[in-house]
């Protein structure tokens, strides 16, 4: 699991909002796609959690 910050990137599309999780030690990125009425935190909060989910992965 990495404990760096992350780089995120909201891109509304619609009615939803497309967030992209960048991990800058690893190069990973993962998506994610909410609904556009969501507070920023709470998608960020999702895109963080799959990138931990998807680093946890592959370490194993």
């Amino acid at each position: 699991m990495s404990d760096s910050e992350y780089i995120i990137e909201f891109i509304a599309m619609g009615n939803s909002v497309k967030v992209t999780c960048v991990d800058p030690k690893t190069g990973r990125e993962v998506s994610t796609i909410g609904p556009a009425n969501l507070p920023k935190s709470q998608l960020s909060k999702a895109a963080v959690n799959k990138m931990l989910y998807v680093l946890n992965k592959e370490q194993k």
